[in-house]
């Protein structure tokens, strides 16, 4: 399981970088900046999606990292099993081939279809098992630079959305024209554009040591 602690996130007071590194990083140093500047519009955001992360600040040092460790609610609830899958391990297993972890599910097809998948090596199962497999390979870049695309939105909605050419960069995001979308935000603040490209462009923020945004090639 990924540690909670080691999550890449990015920070933002105002339009400039605050901190960029592990989760726990960042909330030390969002800790930091609002003991100095209560007032302070800071931001949060997740660099595999581009999403806001709520923080709770209360308390010592000690217990905002234990509460941080935990992990999401959301997350242990998707993590959980299918309860029939939970039913079909604990029965007890008999002779022949060992249980691969496979679930029963209703599938509805054609008679050519099922025709089909009765003609292939190894049964209808293993045809289908192959042709998902094949489909997830072919579609990895697809929805690889589709989720680029939907992390990039969401921060330049949260922290972009009343700055000139808002719309236009957006659509130059969703048609995949990086030139577009770069010569839309060139008269943005430097920390808000670089973010920005590295979620839309480069599959997800990177930093130096330092926190600082890294260029990309």
């Amino acid at each position: 399981m990924t540690d909670p602690l080691a999550r890449p996130c990015t920070a933002f007071e105002g339009q400039r970088l605050l901190r960029a590194g592990s989760l726990v990083e960042v909330a030390l140093a969002v800790r930091d900046a609002t003991a100095r500047a209560p007032d302070a519009p800071l931001l949060v955001f997740d660099d595999a999606t581009g999403r806001v992360v709520d923080l709770d600040l209360r308390g010592s040092e000690a217990e905002l990292i234990e509460r941080l460790s935990q992990p999401a609610a959301l997350a242990g609830r998707a993590s959980r099993p299918p309860a029939r899958q939970d039913a079909a391990s604990a029965e007890p297993r008999g002779r022949g081939r060992p249980k691969l972890g496979v679930v029963a599910r209703e599938v509805t097809l054609l008679p050519r279809h099922w025709e089909w998948l009765a003609a292939q090596p190894g049964g209808a199962s293993a045809a289908l098992r192959r042709l998902v497999e094949e489909a997830r390979r072919s579609d990895g870049p697809h929805q690889r630079r589709r989720a680029a695309q939907e992390a990039a939105y969401r921060f330049l909605s949260a922290l972009a959305g009343d700055l000139p050419g808002y719309e236009e960069a957006c659509r130059a995001l969703f048609a995949d024209d990086r030139p577009g979308f770069e010569r839309q935000i060139a008269g943005w603040p430097a920390d808000l554009r670089a973010y920005a490209v590295r979620l839309a462009f480069a599959g997800g923020a990177r930093h130096d040591p330092a926190g600082a945004p890294v260029e990309q090639a």
